[in-house]
């Protein structure tokens, strides 16, 4: 298979409606990229949020988000072994849902403890919730192209170097709500996809990591001036994001995709903006699969 009927396959994998989101996105993006001279000062007012976080605070959550509840799983799968294969899949939900609540309120608690205004210091605040809501809408727009284009490079490559049968595999959660069509199995991961999990991951990997890494380069930066930390922050944060995720194919996307939800909270201040913008993500990729 030659170059050119690799790139005629992905063409056929991306569909039509993606092409005619990310031309109204292609426009949105356009418009930024004039309105911030091609993006080099748009967090030029961004400002900190005061915090005085130890640097080990983020770890915290994330060990036991990865730890703890990966440690329930194996004992509930132990006690559990000869459930039916839909019924061991809601088990492992449930504890992943659970394991997520009891997460966010542990870094409540640290948010508490260590932010100037505490959660809206953090970012959290109800009152902005119906202008983040829009501007979440607009942001993933914007950056739809992008996110296709990353899919669209990442599918060539991988044909070019590992052969025409490479592809990007599906998310584990997508997987499971496609072979099993129970009820309260598929309410369990839509719950998780589009409400728990982004407000789990955006206070992690956005609120925590994110104000972490910001707070050490401006303290670098009151000493010897280096690039834009804020920048940093996100770029870092970005691709600690990506890499979490178990499947390497889908880096490219979510980097991608972190690079919007981190620049959002730094520009809106709001955390309650990139919980959006992911949870839209989320939902589109959940009603794709399912109408497919």
């Amino acid at each position: 298979m030659n170059i050119f009927e690799i790139i005629r396959d992905i063409g056929d994998f991306i569909s039509t409606p993606d092409i005619i989101i990310s031309l109204a996105g292609l426009i949105l993006l356009s418009f930024w990229l004039l309105k911030t001279s091609m993006g080099t000062d748009p967090l030029a007012d961004s400002a900190p949020r005061r915090n005085n976080m130890p640097i080990y605070f983020p770890l915290i959550p994330l060990l036991i988000w990865f730890g703890a509840v990966s440690l329930a799983l194996l004992i509930t799968r132990s006690f559990l072994p000869d459930l039916p294969e839909w019924q061991s899949a809601l088990w492992d939900n449930l504890i992943l849902c659970i394991g997520a609540i009891l997460t966010m309120a542990v870094i409540i608690f640290l948010v508490r403890a260590s932010f100037a205004r505490r959660l809206k210091g953090f970012g959290l605040n109800i009152k902005t919730i119906h202008k983040d809501f829009f501007a979440a809408f607009v942001n993933l727009l914007s950056i739809w192209p992008l996110l296709i284009a990353a899919m669209f490079l990442t599918l060539l490559f991988g044909k070019v170097i590992w052969g025409p049968d490479f592809s990007l595999e599906q998310h584990e959660e997508l997987k499971t709500i496609t072979a099993y069509p129970q009820v309260p199995l598929r309410v369990l991961i839509i719950i998780t996809a589009i409400v728990v999990g982004p407000v789990l991951e955006e206070m992690l990997f956005r609120g925590m990591f994110q104000t972490m890494i910001r707070s050490l380069f401006e303290i670098r930066n009151s000493k010897i001036k280096i690039l834009n930390g804020t920048w940093l922050a996100i770029l870092i944060s970005s691709g600690l994001f990506a890499m979490v995720h178990a499947n390497a194919g889908h880096w490219p996307v979510l980097f991608i995709l972190a690079l919007c939800l981190g620049y959002s909270y730094e520009k809106s201040g709001s955390l309650l903006r990139p919980i959006f913008i992911h949870s839209f993500f989320n939902a589109f990729a959940i009603i794709t699969v399912l109408n497919s």
